[in-house]
């Protein structure tokens, strides 16, 4: 079957009967056509990148230099050349060469290379502003925002679960959250760790776990949520919109996308679902939130936490 992006130039070809010919691929953007739509590895994304910056040169070394170049291992290409949907890097490999020749033939000026890259990282914050897009129609529904709000507010303790990648985003929502919340508990590691701290949440008094899971989706967490959900937690998961096992041990989940055009990926729009979380909890305990608040001042201005 043939996939939408075929079809779409299926149909453009029988509707199109008149004009100019469109203008033919530049070897940077049948390169790039290579990546479109994959979710590479950070180790994966430098292969990327170098391919970018050295075609000409990359395109026609072996596995083992290439690897070297990178730094990276052979099966780390052969992977990324697999991602790619290719069989192997020998098939990636001899997909590049013609795109290589056709750089060679056609240099670009340096100027026109650096608007080109400029263009990309443009490009990357696009993306980015779709993803906020699909957060803000996801924040219409205020009745579950509001909801979600009440059920975090009132979970005492509230434990934020962020593994590897998604750590930092536990970090941050712990570090707002615990500003109008009496009990915000963090987990970070996995294995017994977790379980522990899910058990000892439970035991306190605890009713939600608040849980980030950004790609690439560590096995950990998917066990850090199946041990929450044994310890008779209900999960709340914040992924992105590819979601996978993850997502069958959460009683909620809301989907924000990760910006994946650059080398790592950036997280604008999982940061904003988690703002608008905060508020809804700061919204859902009006009074106790405004005491907290000021309690916080008070000690910041004693202590001189700030300038």
């Amino acid at each position: 079957m043939p996939s939408g992006r075929q079809a779409r130039a299926k149909a453009a070809a029988i509707v199109r009967t008149e004009g100019p010919p469109e203008p033919q691929a530049t070897p940077a953007e049948r390169l790039l056509a290579l990546f479109d739509g994959r979710r590479l590895s950070p180790g994966q994304r430098r292969i990327a990148q170098y391919l970018v910056d050295h075609l000409t040169e990359a395109a026609f070394l072996s596995i083992t230099e290439l690897a070297d170049r990178v730094g990276v291992s052979r099966p780390s290409v052969t992977r990324f050349s697999v991602s790619l949907g290719f069989t192997g890097y020998p098939a990636l490999r001899e997909a590049l060469q013609p795109i290589a020749l056709s750089a060679v033939a056609g240099a670009v000026a340096p100027e026109v290379r650096t608007q080109k890259r400029h263009n990309e990282l443009q490009g990357a914050v696009d993306a980015e502003i779709a993803n906020l897009q699909s957060v803000r129609r996801l924040l219409a529904d205020t009745d579950l925002i509001s909801g979600i709000g009440h059920d975090l507010a009132h979970s005492v303790p509230l434990t934020v679960l962020g593994l590897r990648i998604s750590g930092s985003l536990a970090e941050y929502f712990a570090y707002a959250a615990r500003r109008i919340h009496p009990d915000v508990r963090v987990v970070s590691h996995g294995g017994s760790v977790a379980y522990d701290a899910l058990l000892q949440a439970r035991a306190a008094g605890g009713t939600w776990v608040l849980a980030f899971a950004m790609p690439r989706h560590a096995h950990e967490t998917l066990g850090a949520l199946r041990a929450a959900r044994s310890a008779g937690l209900r999960v709340l998961l914040i992924t992105d919109p590819s979601v996978g096992p993850v997502t069958e041990d959460a009683d909620v989940v809301l989907t924000a996308g990760t910006g994946a055009r650059l080398v790592f990926d950036s997280y604008t729009a999982p940061g904003m679902l988690s703002a608008a979380l905060i508020q809804a909890m700061a919204d859902a305990d009006p009074e106790r939130t405004q005491a907290r608040l000021e309690q916080y001042e008070q000690a910041a201005d004693q202590h001189g936490f700030f300038f």
